[in-house]
């Protein structure tokens, strides 16, 4: 969206010092145009694609209907989002061209990597980013599991933590050979598995209300349907997912990091910065760690969020 900002609207208004005119008219005058509706038209999908999906999210918060209804109705807040943004964009707006999901469609899907002689410099490369890789994978699963697994769940079966890190190298060895992406432990998709399977209790305490999980219905029938749904979405490609434009998406990842804010304990210590004390909520850390250590922690953790985004957003490749 700031890319869009800057090519064309930002841009427009810069001045042409050695002919003392606008952009837009430098533009004009060479043949190309300025457009400052597609970045506006953008960040107005964006924000309509997370306002929508939020207040159908909220909705299980409100009175109307029945508890399982409101439930119901708030699952289905993501594809609703979606699918107002790409009627929006798509068909309202279809006359401006904001971007779509591009699909290389010469490149087959399944097609053997082929090294080509490499040199020894190139395979010693190779062999030290995969030991990178494979202990981010190891870490992301462990936290994944650990997660999963928190007495707080209550779940019964086994955790079968050696047998996660079994097929995630079978898997990733066959995408290798393929140059297809690698598989992981999914944050902060497995613990919203759970979580989806679980039946929770609202309890006010002291005016604070917290949630508590009951039972938790725990089968992989909705992992292998959601996965072999995941699989058949590759009939829908390029056609009908290159409908969907590029501020949708976009706004579809605000949504989920928005939506799930509340279950980070950073952002629970982040608010508290901005509390009183007397009203802080009855946490087990709050009652056992002192004001001024928790503050502290959160600063530090603020502190490498901040260094990560610099490192992520820097585009350096050797970053």
């Amino acid at each position: 969206i700031l890319k869009e900002f800057d090519l064309h609207y930002y841009s427009c208004f810069t001045v042409n010092e050695s002919m003392n005119i606008t952009k837009r008219a430098a533009d004009l005058a060479s043949g190309t145009e300025c457009d400052q509706t597609k970045p506006i038209l953008s960040l107005l999908l964006l924000l309509i694609t997370v306002y929508v999906g939020v207040v159908i999210f909220n909705f299980k918060y409100s009175p109307y209907l029945n508890a399982n209804k409101r439930v119901m109705v708030a699952d289905y807040a993501l594809v609703v989002a979606v699918a107002v943004g790409t009627v929006l964009g798509s068909y309202v707006f279809r006359h401006i061209d904001l971007g779509k999901f591009y699909v290389n469609e010469e490149r087959p899907m399944f097609k053997v990597i082929t090294f080509d002689n490499p040199s020894s410099g190139a395979v010693l490369a190779a062999i030290a980013l995969g030991c990178i890789m494979s202990i981010l994978f190891f870490m992301e699963n462990c936290i994944s599991a650990s997660i999963v697994n928190n007495p707080s769940n209550k779940l019964k079966k086994g955790h079968a933590y050696h047998h996660d890190m079994v097929v995630v190298g079978l898997i990733n060895a066959v995408m290798s050979v393929f140059g297809l992406p690698f598989v992981h432990g999914s944050l902060p998709h497995s613990p919203l598995h759970v979580r989806a399977l679980a039946d929770i209790e609202e309890h006010i305490d002291n005016g604070n209300l917290t949630e508590k999980i009951v039972y938790v219905r725990e089968t992989r029938l909705t992992t292998l349907i959601s996965h072999i749904l995941i699989g058949v979405s590759v009939l829908a490609v390029p056609y009908p997912l290159n409908m969907i434009p590029i501020p949708v998406l976009y706004g579809l990842f605000i949504f989920l990091a928005v939506t799930s804010l509340g279950d980070f304990q950073l952002w629970e210590r982040l608010v508290l910065i901005f509390t009183e004390q007397s009203l802080y909520p009855p946490i087990h850390y709050v009652r056992k760690v002192p004001q001024k250590i928790i503050h502290c922690f959160t600063f530090l953790q603020i502190v490498q969020l901040v260094v990560l985004c610099i490192i992520s957003f820097a585009g350096s490749a050797y970053l």
